[in-house]
């Protein structure tokens, strides 16, 4: 995945999607209760390689790039449901906090400095943000997690609660590290 769906994860799942490509097609296979035309609707392939797959004719970890990439993405969406919704809930009454350093830039008005330059930041994401990044990482979007996660820091620490820079965008690259907890 990406560093940001990556930290997401690590704080609010117990544990990862299987590691190879039979094991996830097999928790697949599970979660649609062995219909094979459900499975082969979400891979993007054929109801008859699908059973091929399940009949051992074909060796799934063989297929495309693509077909492993969307089966890892379907796996990813259905992953720890319940987990995920009890974090999901934690979050919107708890609030939840992200600790980062990374490189900002900023286009602003003429007349400011807007090179990109690191910075450490320990802030509060507004409650408004919280189910939209774990919808980001439901669907493993990691470029949508990492601008709902800059626009938080942004409005928080940059435009500091809509008091100051009203209309500053932030871009939030070269990521050191970020981690994300519940809010004190």
């Amino acid at each position: 995945m990406g560093t940001v769906i990556d930290a997401i994860k690590a704080r609010f799942q117990t544990r990862d999607i299987p590691k190879t490509a039979q094991g996830r097609f097999n928790a697949l296979m599970r979660r649609e209760k062995g219909d094979t035309a459900k499975v082969a609707e979400r891979l993007g392939v054929v109801r008859r390689t699908v059973q091929r797959y399940v009949k051992g004719d074909r060796n799934i970890a063989n297929s495309k790039p693509e077909v492993l990439k969307r089966l890892e993405q379907e796996v990813t969406k259905d992953h720890q449901p319940r987990v995920r919704a009890r974090a999901q809930r934690e979050a919107k009454e708890r609030g939840l906090t992200v600790e980062t350093r990374a490189s900002f830039g900023f286009t602003a008005a003429a007349g400011s400095t807007d090179d990109s330059r690191a910075r450490r930041l320990t802030e509060d994401i507004p409650d408004d943000l919280i189910d939209p990044i774990f919808e980001a990482m439901r669907d493993g979007d990691e470029d949508k997690a990492r601008e709902l996660i800059a626009e938080g820091l942004a409005e928080e620490y940059f435009r500091d609660g809509g008091t100051r820079a009203e209309g500053l965008d932030v871009e939030f690259t070269n990521i050191d590290y970020i981690e994300l907890d519940w809010r004190n």
